[in-house]
């Protein structure tokens, strides 16, 4: 806050894993979202929505680089205090944490540029190699698992009469994108967001070919202190990042980040 401005919630430092930080898990890199700059510094749209969030609270924040895959493990295990990761709100995930809502986005496919293998929608990628980041929504799409479990893109080509994607799963979403820029596969599938990034950064190379999945909401996920999430109450620092989202909804704040990084059509 501004000098001499009260933080609009406080949570009790017995609450945080470290009294007067709000510690932050994310997965670096997955840019716009979050990566490093040039010096070295964590930055993206949800580390400014974290740096925010912190700000209205009265705490120093911390980033926590984490593995997608082992994410959820890493904020129930008491190493940070929330989540702010591109996370989509799924069903399963709702068990596993308390998650609320602050951006969305959907998924799209990116392509070596030309799109050689003339892919126009998943169907296209039937026999093809697609690569995905372990743990993602994506990688549950293609793979027909989780969430995707009775529709994902395994099934579906299976009822064409196709073989299924050859999926490539890798730890870090730019290793998947490394997968398409040597040719390994056809197809890296992100969020929207990120496929936007890569293909501005890099017009030569990539480009999208097709949004898949309708935009999905994504979470600021933590732990709830029960078994199963879903209709948990929020904790005190759940209580707390609410109302220091509501309260960056209202003065603007919340929008003008989304602004400077053109994502304004993903907020909620």
């Amino acid at each position: 806050p501004t000098s001499g401005t009260a933080p609009v919630a406080q949570i009790p430092p017995e609450n945080l894993v470290l009294p007067g930080k709000l510690l932050i898990c994310t997965d670096i890199p997955y840019p716009p979202q979050e990566f490093y700059d040039e010096a070295g510094n964590p930055a993206g749209v949800d580390i400014e929505i974290g740096q925010a969030i912190a700000d209205r609270l009265g705490l120093e924040m911390q980033v926590v680089n984490s593995v997608f895959d082992t994410i959820i493990a890493a904020v129930t295990s008491g190493k940070c205090d929330i989540i702010i990761s591109a996370m989509n709100i799924t069903p399963d995930r709702n068990k596993q944490v308390s998650m609320i809502p602050y951006f969305q986005a959907g998924q799209s496919i990116v392509v070596a540029k030309g799109n050689p293998s003339n892919i126009a929608g998943p169907l296209d990628l039937c026999e093809l190699g697609a690569a995905a980041e372990s743990g993602t929504t994506e990688a549950q799409f293609l793979l027909g698992s989780e969430a995707y479990q009775d529709n994902g893109l395994t099934q579906q080509c299976q009822a064409e009469g196709k073989d299924p994607p050859k999926v490539v799963i890798t730890q870090k979403d730019t290793d998947a994108l490394q997968q398409l820029q040597t040719g390994k596969v056809a197809a890296y599938f992100t969020d929207s967001p990120v496929a936007g990034y890569y293909v501005t950064q890099n017009p030569d190379q990539f480009e999208v070919v097709g949004q898949i999945i309708e935009p999905i909401v994504e979470g600021i996920a933590l732990p709830c202190g029960a078994e199963d999430c879903t209709s948990a109450p929020l904790t005190p620092v759940g209580l707390a990042v609410q109302a220091a989202l509501e309260d960056m909804f209202a003065d603007g704040t919340y929008q003008d980040i989304l602004a400077r990084w053109n994502l304004t059509t993903s907020a909620v």
